[in-house]
């Protein structure tokens, strides 16, 4: 059974409400990502056990060594693939994790490829984005290293785990004008950076500093 999708206590609107002011305050100002990010609930992508912190802006454990991004992780990097291409049509996200990234963006752009390499945290994303009615979003279990070939080009790329290096096959999937976020380096020392594809290469920014999971190949 799926948890109340409205909330209550920690999980009301009320404290939805206190987290965008946190982000609002931490400089996100793309007030549609806000929007949609206030109207997702964070809290029925996690354990019951961990509900009544889903409105706290930190990363928390959904299994599998794996985490549910920092709410304001999740606003930043979505207010950043908006920013220079406010109208997209196909994104790839890799790294589905619980979903929560995965709602926002498929709530902000026209449909978003999905691909994850364990397969339970695969089936539990797809069980919440389906009591969501978010049915623009395609599913590949798949190591991410390899993107997902048969939908490129893509006009937006969002990676949620860091590798040490850039993946040459996400480059090769990027439309010209489209836009990659990544977080690249080892644990203790990883930069955001935004990728984009031009017609004569790639244009790299660094963008701060940030803490993600590893990078892993091959499928579980």
């Amino acid at each position: 059974m799926i948890k109340s999708l409205e909330g209550i206590g920690m999980t009301s609107r009320r404290t939805r409400l206190r987290l965008i002011k946190r982000l609002s305050e931490q400089g996100i100002t793309n007030n549609k990502v806000l929007d949609v990010i206030l109207e997702t609930p964070r809290h029925i992508f996690m354990d019951e056990a961990l509900a009544s912190r889903a409105y706290e802006d930190t990363a928390l454990p959904i299994g599998y060594s794996q985490t549910i991004s920092q709410p304001y992780i999740v606003a930043k990097m979505t207010e950043l693939l908006l920013e220079k291409t406010p109208t997209l049509h196909k994104v790839l996200e890799v790294g589905t994790g619980c979903g929560y990234q995965t709602a926002i963006l498929a709530q902000l752009v026209d449909h978003v490829y999905t691909v994850e390499r364990i397969l339970p945290l695969q089936q539990k994303a797809k069980d919440h984005l389906w009591a969501l009615k978010l049915k623009n979003v395609s599913y590949l279990h798949s190591d991410g290293g390899w993107g997902w070939p048969d939908h490129a080009l893509y006009d937006g790329i969002l990676v949620t785990a860091a590798p040490p290096e850039i993946p040459e096959m996400l480059l090769h999937q990027l439309a010209v004008g489209g836009v990659l976020l990544i977080p690249v380096g080892r644990a203790g020392n990883q930069i955001l950076q935004r990728v984009i594809r031009t017609e004569s290469g790639y244009d790299v920014e660094q963008l701060e500093p940030v803490s993600f999971v590893p990078f892993l190949s091959g499928k579980e």
